[in-house]
């Protein structure tokens, strides 16, 4: 099996052009990897509560229009 550092090593001796392209992959596979954890988290329930104050602040117009904010400097 190679350890962490063998890879970081192998990393640095990649032309950048090739360093780019595994980081891009590498974040695709952690975005994988998010959206799993997400699924895994909503299915057990683990999000209902925030679910149920977003639902409750949308209903009591709580809540900001996202250009509000992003444009309110």
């Amino acid at each position: 099996m190679t350890t962490l550092a063998d890879i970081e090593v192998a990393i640095t001796q990649l032309p950048e052009q090739e360093a780019r392209q595994l980081a891009d992959w590498l974040q695709a596979y952690l975005d994988t990897l998010w959206d799993r954890q997400m699924e895994q988290d909503c299915a057990a329930g683990k999000l209902d509560a925030l679910i149920a104050k977003a639902e409750a602040d949308i209903a009591s117009e709580q809540v900001k229009d996202l250009d509000e904010i992003l444009y309110d400097a």
